[in-house]
């Protein structure tokens, strides 16, 4: 994989109206091997558009009890937010790491028979000059195409 084989899915572009097309949705999950969903943190969870297109792409008899039409493709998240690392520790603001934040994310994974992969976080901290931003952008484009190894069947 390499950067050109990247396809960028807007859902706030696509949908404005908020109508989710579920069977064109699934149709580009079915076309990919990788996906990864980007979204600042948003109070502990998803942006209200991606929870609700989780709701009703991810379809009982489609992706789950049944069809398993996703099994073993490679879903991650890349997640941002205006706190700091530290806010994401036991001891920090939150009490809990973006890694437990993001916990529902990893058992939808599981649940639907995907790979879950590493979470890719930014916090606002490492984002102060421009030389910052080229820094996260390397790294983002290392991680969608980077091969992760998995040490157990999903």
């Amino acid at each position: 994989m390499n950067e050109t084989d990247i396809t960028v899915h807007d859902l706030y572009e696509k949908y404005p109206d908020e109508q989710i097309d579920i069977k064109h949705e699934q149709l580009l999950l079915e076309e990919h091997n990788r996906v990864i969903f980007q979204f600042p943190n948003y109070w502990y969870s998803y942006p209200p558009l991606l929870k609700k297109w989780f709701d009703l792409v991810l379809e009982r008899g489609w992706a789950f009890r049944g069809q398993h039409a996703l099994k073993g493709k490679e879903f991650g998240i890349a997640v941002s937010s205006g706190f700091t690392a530290e806010d994401y520790r036991f001891d920090g603001l939150h009490r809990h790491t973006i890694d437990q934040v993001m916990a529902p994310f990893t058992a939808t994974c599981n649940f639907i028979r995907t790979k879950s992969l590493p979470l890719f976080a930014t916090f606002e901290e490492e984002l102060q000059t421009s030389a910052d931003y080229k820094q996260i952008a390397d790294a983002y484009i290392t991680y969608l195409t980077k091969s992760f190894k998995f040490h157990r069947e999903s």
